[in-house]
């Protein structure tokens, strides 16, 4: 292949596709940097990708696109994408959280990144319908971990994301009280508000979130311009939102109907807006 910089532009936009395929998404400034090329140029590159079908743009970067609403990605797929703003928010989440806490955690790649987080805060009891996050939890346990958390697995039918979901999970969930709900989606909006492509997911998580007493939700900047095939939360319904952007078409309204922002300010932490 030709330098970069001295790339054309099909040969461009076969470099950024295949990023986005192999990673799940990229932003503007890692593709200038590593085509060295102009913001203005990998813009227009994003833009005929985007009109093609072949990706999705969303604020800074671009996505896998062209994805039906019902269509779910396993939960592989979903780890490898925005991985430093999970982390990131991750972090910031888990301020949150007092030690001996009862707390509830959604399935989700952003919520099994909270989990490894919170493996060191003691005296925990945590609720979850994740396999993989419980999984974190047990991990922690074997190597000795500091927070020796108590973990309740909900049961229910397993999701391609690796979620169990359905009456049993439900009935589980309904008779738990917890101090805070950690909630993942997959599509986020100030007109659809939280959204997911599988309706028993949907119904567990409308059943989480009338067993806490406090909502945090985490969303990276992916979910702004997803939508799921049905809404199960409102934004009204949030009481501290946690994410890596918050794009100024929905500043306004987020700042009316959630309780609380924190954007992400940086690797260390997140500064309130």
């Amino acid at each position: 292949m030709a330098e970069p910089g001295s790339l054309l532009a099909h040969q461009r936009r076969a470099h950024i596709l295949e990023e986005v395929r192999r990673r799940g998404g990229v932003r503007v400034n890692e593709l200038t940097r590593s085509l060295n090329v102009s913001d203005m140029t990998v813009r227009r590159d994003l833009d005929a990708l985007a009109r093609d079908g072949l990706l999705q743009k969303v604020h800074g970067g671009a996505v896998l696109g062209g994805e039906p609403s019902s269509h779910e990605p396993g939960f592989d797929a979903k780890s490898g994408w925005e991985r430093a703003a999970k982390g990131s928010i991750a972090r910031a989440a888990a301020t949150l959280v007092a030690p001996g806490s009862a707390v509830a955690l959604s399935a989700g790649t952003t919520t099994h990144a909270l989990a490894r987080e919170l493996t060191e805060i003691p005296g925990l009891t945590v609720v979850t319908n994740s396999i993989r996050t419980a999984e974190v939890f047990e991990a922690a346990r074997l190597g000795g971990g500091a927070s020796g958390a108590t973990v309740l697995l909900t049961g229910g039918i397993r999701t391609p994301s690796d979620a169990l979901v359905g009456p049993v999970a439900d009935r589980a969930i309904r008779s738990l009280h917890v101090d805070v709900l950690f909630l993942g989606c997959h599509g986020l909006g100030t007109s659809t508000g939280l959204t997911t492509p599988n309706l028993a997911e949907a119904e567990t998580n409308r059943t989480f979130l009338r067993a806490a007493r406090r909502t945090v939700v985490l969303a990276d900047r992916t979910k702004w311009t997803t939508v799921g095939l049905t809404t199960f939360a409102t934004l009204d319904q949030i009481d501290v939102l946690v994410t890596d952007v918050l794009p100024p078409e929905e500043a306004a309204a987020v700042a009316e109907r959630v309780g609380e922002v924190l954007v992400v300010g940086g690797p260390d932490g997140a500064a309130p807006r």
